[in-house]
């Protein structure tokens, strides 16, 4: 009696369409030396201050926006600096002289200083495309160091100067977006103050009081 063969049922590859995960934003990258990128250039986003050795920091994500009305007497210097971030950047001094970081850390001070000139003149002449790239600017500049209240304010002003405002998630006029950048241009401009006071204190105590001779 003959045997009935059976096929072997067909083994199909069963591939599910998975979406792919979006890779996430790029960390400030770390190489030898310091890449100082100068000041932004027309109406493009220029690169914000990246330090450059064989490591990576992740930025600092930024916090929640204050509201407009909150005035500028608030000032958590718990949240002055955001120190993991700060000591990301710390461990790659390679000896207590801390030329790495100081370099880096008096270059931001020069950019935050250009930039908020820049803000103004732009402010002015109610350039609001310019005052959003210049959000941007001194915002990924920030994040770098960990700087988190003047990131968070120059995200703001990001948002605005593109006619969006992100807390309402709603779209602005140019009035309106002018009004709201207005006084955060004066809050950012103190939440700077209190960060570099805080990283010259910090160096100070470090006995640094200024970058590496070049």
């Amino acid at each position: 009696m003959s045997r009935l063969s059976v096929p072997p049922s067909s083994s199909r590859a069963h591939t599910e369409d998975t979406p792919k995960a979006r890779s996430p934003s790029p960390a400030a990258t770390i190489g030898k030396g310091v890449v100082l990128n100068g000041r932004p250039h027309d109406a493009k986003s220029p690169a914000p201050l990246t330090p450059t050795r064989n490591a990576s920091v992740a930025p600092s994500q930024s916090p929640a926006p204050q509201s407009d009305v909150e005035e500028e007497e608030q000032t958590d210097e718990s949240t002055t600096i955001d120190m993991e971030t700060f000591n990301q950047i710390l461990e790659l001094d390679e000896d207590d002289t801390r030329d790495f970081s100081t370099e880096m850390v008096w270059a931001y001070f020069s950019q935050a200083d250009t930039t908020f000139g820049d803000m103004d003149d732009a402010f002015k002449s109610k350039d609001l495309l310019k005052l959003s790239n210049l959000g941007h600017f001194l915002k990924g500049s920030s994040a770098a160091l960990g700087v988190t209240k003047v990131q968070a304010s120059c995200e703001q002003i990001q948002h605005y100067g593109k006619l969006w405002d992100e807390t309402a998630k709603k779209e602005l006029t140019e009035v309106t977006a002018l009004e709201k950048i207005e006084p955060l241009l004066k809050r950012v401009k103190k939440e700077y103050v209190d960060a570099e006071a805080w990283l010259k204190d910090w160096y100070k105590d470090q006995n640094i009081t200024g970058p590496p001779d070049a």
